[in-house]
C-alpha cells in the first residue's frame, strides 16, 4: 500500500489497514469496469457515498456506525478490485471468502463489528442495490425494463441521491469518502 503497510491477502490484520489507503484505492477502482458515461469513472468511493446516502433515506434514524458499515460495504475492493456479480459466481467460493475477511478487518479496524447484523445487511443489500439500478439506467447505458430484471424494481428513486451519480474525478471521489467516512467515524 501506499502508506507502507502489507497487507496479507489470506489472513488480513486490521492493523495493516490505513484510511487513506482505503480512500485512494477505491477512489481508482472504476464501477461497471470503467463502462460507464461522463468524463470520469464512476468510482468505488463515489458508489460507496451513494449506497451511504440511499441507506439514510431508507433508514433516517441509522446511527452513525451503522451508516459507517454502509460508507464501507465494499472498502475491500480496495485491495481486490470491483468485480461484476456474475464473474464472482463464476469463479465460486473462493472470492466472497476472502473479500468477507478483508471486510471483517476494515470493520474492525475501525471499531466496527467484522460482520454487520442481519437487519443491517439486509439494509445494505437493499442501498445496494438501489444504488446498482441507478448507476446502470443513469449512466452504464442500461434500459429501465432491463435494470430491473437484473436489480429489481425499486421501490423508491429517492430525488436527494440525483447529483451523486454525476461521476467525479479521482481526487474529488478521494476527498469526498474521506469526509464522509470523517463525519461518521468515532473521534
Amino acid at each position: 500500500m501506499l502508506s507502507g503497510r502489507r497487507l496479507d491477502l489470506l489472513d488480513p490484520s486490521p492493523f495493516d489497514v490505513e484510511l487513506e489507503d482505503v480512500a485512494h484505492g477505491l477512489a481508482r477502482v472504476a464501477r461497471w469496469n470503467g463502462q460507464t458515461a461522463g468524463l470520469h469513472v464512476f468510482s468505488v468511493a463515489q458508489h460507496s457515498v451513494l449506497v451511504e446516502a440511499i441507506a439514510g433515506v431508507l433508514a433516517p434514524d441509522l446511527p452513525a456506525p451503522a451508516r459507517l458499515a454502509v460508507l464501507l460495504h465494499d472498502a475491500a475492493e480496495y485491495v481486490i478490485g470491483d468485480m461484476i456479480s456474475p464473474l464472482k459466481a463464476m469463479i465460486g467460493a473462493g472470492y466472497p471468502a476472502v473479500e468477507d475477511r478483508l471486510r471483517g478487518a476494515i470493520h474492525l479496524r475501525f471499531g466496527l463489528p467484522a460482520m454487520p447484523g442481519p437487519d443491517l445487511a439486509a439494509l445494505i443489500k437493499r442501498a445496494d442495490r438501489l444504488a446498482a439500478h441507478r448507476e446502470a439506467t443513469a449512466l452504464a447505458g442500461f434500459a429501465r425494463a432491463e435494470a430491473d430484471a437484473i436489480f429489481g424494481r425499486p421501490a423508491i428513486r429517492p430525488p436527494e441521491i440525483e447529483p451523486l451519480l454525476d461521476p467525479w474525478p479521482t481526487a474529488e471521489a478521494q476527498a469526498r469518502f474521506r469526509a464522509r467516512f470523517a463525519e461518521l467515524a468515532p473521534a
